[in-house]
């Protein structure tokens, strides 16, 4: 990696730490190292400093020609080294973070198919100058695309993933001239060591038991394996894949989606006192005070809210299987809460409402998903496995007891 000698004079140190906007000065900060860097890639590329006299020199200056990038602490301006009889190459302008770059080429392409709004077009433009192509399009997503796939396809064999959650985002791409509503398939796992990881995305035709088979099928087809508890919402073709795929694995019904559908059938003035009661049946210590605690629950709104007790009783089993964890365990694995925090923070940086291809989507949320599953490899653990490990092992030493002693 090429190393850089910066100098930064005392009136831009001023302006950085006495400034009234601290991202003006950031910004101007930034313009002058990126700057000073341009100058020494120049220089490296050139082989000679400026009117620097050596039989090494490949080329002369031209003077330079400015160039603005738009950062997230402002606009700033390069100032781009001409080279005499020749072209500057520098990476520079592509070190964006792969998500922005997917960004960039999502919108270029919405322009060269002509089908984005002229806003886009003025935006496109600004971020990556006023001509570019289908020509150019292809060539920035032959860089881009091998990563992403690359990434989305790995192994998953190094470590087994004990804890998996499962969820989908609704996007809507544009196929053969029509817009239409596809999902996006996304799952995350918590190995052996106590770490998150993205495990893959797929693009399926919608949430169907088809689709979910697919998405589980090409998850075990890289390896994944060690699987004893899947969090996921209720929707029923995705449960029947799990059942399919993952046979003798407990499910866990996503609480929160639980709640809100016991809710949404309790009549209104009974609503707040009916989201305590749940609430406590699901915060019990153990299985068999859940179960008496669900007991008087029924008891007592079985004629005032016919409907939410039929739900709740049906879905009590399901809804309370991360009961037969430790406890330590129960509060992060009851819900589909870490992924749906992940899917909003993909709602929030996706800017694009209509993705102009399957491609495209795949391309801008791979990236994103790459980038937060890099966050949380170099961040701290999510969970301790170690007291989890060693209750496994009890269970499976005691069921090998029972075998032997019934032989």
């Amino acid at each position: 990696m090429a190393q850089y000698q910066i100098t930064v004079d005392s009136q831009l140190l001023h302006q950085l730490f006495l400034s009234n906007s601290q991202d003006a000065g950031v910004a101007k900060l930034l313009e002058s190292v990126l700057n000073q860097v341009l100058q020494a890639q120049a220089t490296e590329q050139l082989g000679a400093e400026p009117y620097e006299r050596t039989e090494e020199r490949q080329g002369y200056r031209n003077g330079t020609y400015p160039h603005q990038l738009t950062t997230r602490v402002g606009t700033i301006t390069l100032r781009v080294p001409r080279i005499r009889g020749g072209k500057f190459s520098t990476e520079l302008f592509a070190r964006y973070q792969r998500s922005e770059q997917a960004l960039v080429l999502a919108l270029m392409e919405m322009v060269v198919n002509g089908v984005s709004t002229r806003k886009v077009a003025q935006i496109t433009e600004e971020l990556c100058g006023t001509e570019f192509s289908k020509s150019t399009v292809s060539e920035l997503c032959k860089r881009l695309d091998p990563i992403v796939t690359a990434w989305n396809n790995r192994p998953l064999h190094d470590n087994p993933f004990p804890f998996v959650i499962v969820d989908a985002l609704v996007l809507k791409v544009r196929e053969d001239g029509r817009v239409r509503s596809r999902g996006a398939l996304i799952g995350i796992g918590v190995n052996t060591d106590g770490y998150r990881e993205v495990l893959g995305l797929m693009l399926g035709d919608s949430e169907s038991e088809v689709s979910w088979s697919e998405f589980f099928g090409w998850l075990k087809s890289r390896g994944l394996r060690g699987v004893d508890l899947i969090v996921s919402d209720d929707h029923g073709g995705l449960v029947r894949a799990i059942r399919r795929h993952f046979q003798g694995v407990t499910w866990q019904r996503c609480q929160t989606h639980f709640m809100r559908n016991i809710l949404d059938v309790t009549p209104k003035a009974l609503q707040d006192e009916m989201h305590s009661r749940i609430r406590a049946i699901l915060d019990a210590p153990d299985l068999n005070t859940a179960r008496l605690l669900l007991n008087q629950v029924l008891e007592a709104y079985e004629t005032k809210a016919p409907k939410a007790m039929a739900i709740l009783e049906a879905g009590f089993e399901d809804a309370t299987a991360v009961l037969h964890l430790p406890e330590k365990y129960r509060k992060r694995l009851r819900t589909t809460n870490a992924l749906e925090r992940l899917n909003e923070e993909i709602r929030r940086e996706r800017v694009i409402r209509i993705f102009p291809n399957r491609e495209s989507a795949i391309r801008l949320i791979g990236a994103l998903l790459m980038e937060i599953d890099e966050k949380w490899a170099s961040g701290r653990k999510y969970l301790d496995m170690a007291e989890y490990l060693e209750w496994r092992e009890s269970k499976v030493a005691n069921r090998s007891s029972k075998v032997t002693r019934i032989g």
